[in-house]
Protein backbone atom coordinates (compact mmCIF):
# COMPACT_ATOMS: atom_id res chain seq x y z
CA UNK A 1 0.00 0.00 0.00
CA UNK A 2 1.02 3.57 -0.69
CA UNK A 3 -0.35 6.51 1.24
CA UNK A 4 -0.52 9.92 -0.42
CA UNK A 5 -0.94 13.18 1.47
CA UNK A 6 -1.54 16.43 -0.40
CA UNK A 7 -0.91 19.89 1.00
CA UNK A 8 -0.79 23.47 -0.16
CA UNK A 9 -4.36 24.11 -1.21
CA UNK A 10 -6.28 27.20 -0.21
CA UNK A 11 -8.02 30.35 -1.32
CA UNK A 12 -6.32 32.71 -3.73
CA UNK A 13 -7.37 35.58 -5.95
CA UNK A 14 -7.36 35.28 -9.71
CA UNK A 15 -3.87 35.83 -11.07
CA UNK A 16 -2.27 34.49 -7.93
CA UNK A 17 -0.17 31.38 -7.33
CA UNK A 18 -0.25 28.27 -5.20
CA UNK A 19 2.09 25.32 -4.83
CA UNK A 20 0.67 21.90 -4.12
CA UNK A 21 2.77 19.10 -2.71
CA UNK A 22 2.15 15.40 -2.32
CA UNK A 23 4.17 13.05 -0.17
CA UNK A 24 4.09 9.30 -0.70
CA UNK A 25 4.73 6.88 2.13
CA UNK A 26 4.35 3.19 2.76
CA UNK A 27 5.58 1.01 -0.09
CA UNK A 28 6.64 4.09 -2.01
CA UNK A 29 10.01 2.85 -3.17
CA UNK A 30 8.66 1.67 -6.52
CA UNK A 31 6.69 4.62 -7.85
CA UNK A 32 6.68 5.26 -11.56
CA UNK A 33 4.36 7.88 -13.02
CA UNK A 34 3.15 10.62 -10.70
CA UNK A 35 0.35 12.97 -11.59
CA UNK A 36 -2.32 15.44 -10.58
CA UNK A 37 -6.02 15.38 -11.37
CA UNK A 38 -8.79 17.74 -10.32
CA UNK A 39 -12.51 17.60 -9.93
CA UNK A 40 -14.88 20.53 -9.75
CA UNK A 41 -18.43 20.21 -8.41
CA UNK A 42 -20.70 18.52 -10.93
CA UNK A 43 -17.83 17.74 -13.31
CA UNK A 44 -15.79 14.67 -14.12
CA UNK A 45 -12.27 14.18 -12.86
CA UNK A 46 -9.90 16.06 -15.15
CA UNK A 47 -6.26 15.40 -15.96
CA UNK A 48 -3.96 18.23 -14.89
CA UNK A 49 -0.35 17.07 -15.19
CA UNK A 50 1.86 14.01 -15.06
CA UNK A 51 5.56 13.27 -14.84
CA UNK A 52 7.46 10.07 -15.51
CA UNK A 53 9.92 8.41 -13.14
CA UNK A 54 12.84 10.03 -14.99
CA UNK A 55 11.19 13.44 -14.92
CA UNK A 56 11.60 13.95 -18.64
CA UNK A 57 8.97 15.77 -20.76
CA UNK A 58 6.03 16.20 -18.37
CA UNK A 59 2.52 16.21 -19.81
CA UNK A 60 -0.11 18.88 -19.10
CA UNK A 61 -3.79 19.27 -19.69
CA UNK A 62 -4.62 21.88 -22.31
CA UNK A 63 -6.33 24.17 -19.81
CA UNK A 64 -3.25 24.48 -17.59
CA UNK A 65 -0.42 24.31 -20.10
CA UNK A 66 1.92 27.26 -19.72
CA UNK A 67 0.62 28.12 -16.23
CA UNK A 68 1.28 24.99 -14.17
CA UNK A 69 4.56 23.13 -13.64
CA UNK A 70 4.90 19.62 -12.23
CA UNK A 71 8.08 18.37 -10.60
CA UNK A 72 9.15 15.43 -8.46
CA UNK A 73 11.85 14.42 -6.02
CA UNK A 74 12.46 10.68 -6.19
CA UNK A 75 14.66 10.69 -3.09
CA UNK A 76 11.82 12.13 -1.02
CA UNK A 77 8.97 10.45 -2.93
CA UNK A 78 7.24 13.77 -3.46
CA UNK A 79 5.54 15.45 -6.38
CA UNK A 80 4.70 19.14 -6.58
CA UNK A 81 2.49 21.31 -8.73
CA UNK A 82 3.35 24.97 -9.09
CA UNK A 83 0.25 26.84 -10.22
CA UNK A 84 0.63 30.36 -11.56
CA UNK A 85 -1.83 32.84 -13.04
CA UNK A 86 -4.71 30.99 -11.44
CA UNK A 87 -8.20 31.46 -12.83
CA UNK A 88 -11.62 30.96 -11.22
CA UNK A 89 -12.13 27.92 -13.46
CA UNK A 90 -9.16 26.26 -11.73
CA UNK A 91 -11.30 25.94 -8.61
CA UNK A 92 -11.53 22.25 -7.75
CA UNK A 93 -10.32 19.52 -5.46
CA UNK A 94 -6.85 18.51 -6.60
CA UNK A 95 -5.76 14.89 -6.26
CA UNK A 96 -2.29 13.45 -6.34
CA UNK A 97 -1.94 10.09 -8.11
CA UNK A 98 0.86 7.54 -8.47
CA UNK A 99 1.45 4.40 -10.46
CA UNK A 100 3.41 1.51 -8.97
CA UNK A 101 3.14 -0.88 -11.88
CA UNK A 102 6.16 -0.52 -14.19
CA UNK A 103 5.76 2.17 -16.81
CA UNK A 104 8.25 4.58 -18.31
CA UNK A 105 5.90 7.29 -19.58
CA UNK A 106 3.00 9.44 -18.41
CA UNK A 107 -0.74 8.96 -18.63
CA UNK A 108 -3.84 11.17 -18.71
CA UNK A 109 -6.14 8.32 -17.74
CA UNK A 110 -7.07 7.86 -14.06
CA UNK A 111 -7.41 4.10 -14.39
CA UNK A 112 -3.69 3.90 -15.17
CA UNK A 113 -2.84 5.09 -11.68
CA UNK A 114 -2.81 2.77 -8.69
CA UNK A 115 -3.31 5.22 -5.82
CA UNK A 116 -4.98 8.57 -5.28
CA UNK A 117 -4.71 10.94 -2.34
CA UNK A 118 -7.63 12.39 -0.41
CA UNK A 119 -7.42 15.68 -2.26
CA UNK A 120 -6.82 19.30 -1.38
CA UNK A 121 -9.21 22.15 -2.13
CA UNK A 122 -8.11 25.00 -4.36
CA UNK A 123 -10.44 27.97 -4.62
CA UNK A 124 -9.74 30.89 -6.93
CA UNK A 125 -11.84 34.00 -6.44
CA UNK A 126 -12.52 36.49 -9.22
Amino acid sequence: QVQLVESGGGLVQAGGSLRLSCAASGRAFLIYTMGWFRQAPGKEREFVAAISWSGGTPDYGDSVKGRFTISRDNDKNTVSLQMNNLKPEDTAIYYCAVRRTPYTGTSRVPVNYDYFGQGTQVTVSS
